[in-house]
Order: structure tokens, then C-alpha cells, then sequence
């Protein structure tokens, strides 16, 4: 498989690791010292890939998910490093029944280390973000 195909199929695996909550998973994308920046988003900023994911389990647990990445920018920026963006859509709904429905893009740097690629970072900015709460009738 060539480099740019593994980065589509780590993406992939971010997507269906995340809303499936395999926790253990999810780690294994991310390098030892990866960075996540959500901060444009209303987010935080995290060092670390065991940070990032127990940022992540306590935000989603209990919400039920679904992530869509599509339209990938991906450029070999090296042997072992290459860069990504990719279009993005993600529905939440959080335990009282809110629903957040985001658009934006993921901007990302890809390390391989081996033959195994891994996110080294990752930023998520946001186009919109719409809100949907219960009903309180």
C-alpha cells in the first residue's frame, strides 16, 4: 500500500475508533508527543497522545457520535512526514439529548515511524456549529 492510501485508512480509523469508543484504539493513531489544537473551535490545546485521549473519553463516552472525513488534501512532505486536510462533519448528541451538528476541516502532520503511520498533529477548525436542544415541554 503507498503512503498517501495508509494516511486515508489511519483517517478512516479515526472516524470509525472514535464513534465506536475502542479507546485503546484511538490511541494507537496518535505519536507519544502528538498535539491537538481545538482551541478555534471552542476546544483546548493537548500534548500528548495519552492526554488527547482521555481528553476525548471524558468529553464522548456517554454521547453517541459520528465523524465523516472526506475530500483529502494529502502531501508528502518527506520519506516519513506528510501533511493533510480534510473536509469534516460531525454529529453529536450528548446525554440530555442536545445535538451539535459542526462542519470544518481537520489540519493535520502525519509521522511514520516503521511502516506504520500515526497522527503527529492535529487542528480542527470549525465553518459552523448548529445546536439542537430537547424540548423542555
Amino acid at each position: 500500500m503507498d503512503d498517501i492510501e495508509a494516511i486515508r485508512q489511519l483517517k478512516a480509523r479515526y472516524c470509525r475508533l472514535l464513534d465506536t469508543k475502542d479507546w485503546d484504539g484511538f490511541r494507537e493513531l496518535f505519536t507519544d508527543k502528538a498535539v491537538m489544537d481545538t482551541t478555534s473551535s471552542g476546544g483546548n490545546a493537548l500534548t500528548g497522545g495519552d492526554a488527547i485521549v482521555d481528553f476525548v473519553r471524558r468529553a464522548l463516552t456517554e454521547a453517541v457520535t459520528v465523524h465523516h472525513c472526506h475530500t483529502p488534501e494529502i502531501t508528502a512532505t518527506a520519506p516519513d512526514m506528510a501533511t493533510g486536510i480534510w473536509a469534516m462533519e460531525d454529529r453529536v448528541r450528548f446525554p440530555d439529548g442536545t445535538d451539535l451538528t459542526g462542519y470544518g476541516h481537520y489540519h493535520e502532520t502525519y509521522t511514520k515511524t516503521d511502516s506504520t503511520w500515526q497522527i503527529s498533529s492535529l487542528t480542527l477548525t470549525r465553518l459552523r456549529v448548529d445546536f439542537a436542544r430537547p424540548d423542555s415541554a
